[in-house]
């Protein structure tokens, strides 16, 4: 009985039907252009210059600028703090002294000099040439004229140790730490302050390495590249932003992310001759780059891909 039930139980069957229906959608007219990809990556903000100033010679600060204080900006050639002066001004004495009893002997000596010519024109022909550098003092001048060169030269290094103990801004910069203080004793070598540029900075951006080939790079220096902005939503208010341009690639690519590396140069970081909000050092900021342009294609706003690669044709 019930291998007959089995045998006669009814099988289903697939029908093919296809729903028919309308979806309603917003259409747009579109046309092919001249059109340049735009890349948004994330960049950080590095300096372009960044020192650590130490002192040339050893002594005790005198004297502090007022400027050199972290964030203080300073212009290039400004004192920023002086080491006591006194051992080293009588070093220049001391060198000059010596200068000039160097100087008098060679006059000494010029005098005997002139007194043996005379004496050896009444032995004309009796004196070979040997024997007449001897009478003549030759030797004795070539020597006191080599103590007279190194006697300057002592000169020439008190007086630059001497200048060395002011210590100035090797560039317009802004403090960013500051080491001593007035008394404190320093050495060459010591870390007084560390400054940074701020005639332009860096921003490094991380590039996929498949989207290198939309950005310029330019040939020689003089030269910009791929123009770029810069946004920060979190700080800066809304809409404002800052400009720069592609200056290189750096030649490595970043060990963790396995991106390439681009460098960004962005003039008057601090924003001081203009309303621009001010650049951060080591802050990530949102860096779009506008690349090559790319002839005869169709922009389209990202809404209307989908899928991520197909868009709908009427």
């Amino acid at each position: 009985m019930v291998v007959w039930i089995n045998r006669t139980e009814p099988t289903a069957e697939q029908i093919t039907a296809t729903r028919k229906s309308a979806a309603l959608v917003e259409t747009v007219t579109v046309e092919k252009g001249t059109y340049s990809p735009r890349l948004v990556v994330l960049g950080t903000v590095q300096p372009e210059r960044d020192i650590t100033l130490s002192p040339r010679v050893s002594g005790q600060v005198q004297q502090l600028s007022p400027k050199l204080v972290p964030g203080g900006m300073v212009r290039e050639g400004d004192l920023l703090l002086q080491i006591d002066p006194a051992d080293f001004e009588n070093a220049v004495s001391i060198a000059k002294s010596e200068l000039e009893q160097a100087e008098a002997s060679l006059a000494i000596e010029q005098g005997r000099q002139s007194l043996a010519r005379k004496e050896l024109a009444l032995l004309q022909g009796t004196i070979d040439e040997t024997n007449r550098a001897l009478v003549l003092r030759e030797p004795q001048i070539a020597s006191i004229r080599a103590e007279v060169k190194a006697a300057e030269a002592a000169v020439a290094r008190a007086e630059l140790d001497l200048a060395r103990t002011e210590v100035v801004a090797p560039f317009d910069a802004q403090v960013l730490d500051r080491s001593v203080n007035v008394g404190s004793q320093v050495s060459t070598g010591d870390e007084l302050a560390r400054l940074v540029g701020i005639d332009e900075y860096w921003i490094m951006a991380a590039i996929p390495v498949r989207s290198l080939r939309w950005l310029e790079f330019p040939e020689s220096n003089d030269e910009q590249g791929s123009a770029v902005r810069l946004r920060d939503p979190d700080s800066w208010p809304s809409g404002s932003e800052r400009h720069g341009y592609v200056a290189r690639m750096i030649g490595t690519l970043d060990q963790q992310t396995r991106l390439a590396r681009v460098l960004v140069i962005v003039r008057d970081p601090l924003g001081r001759a203009t309303d621009a909000p001010p650049l951060i050092l080591n802050t990530l900021l949102e860096t779009e780059i506008e690349g090559r342009p790319i002839n005869d294609v169709v922009r389209l706003d990202r809404e209307l891909v989908r899928d991520s690669d197909s868009v709908w044709v009427m």
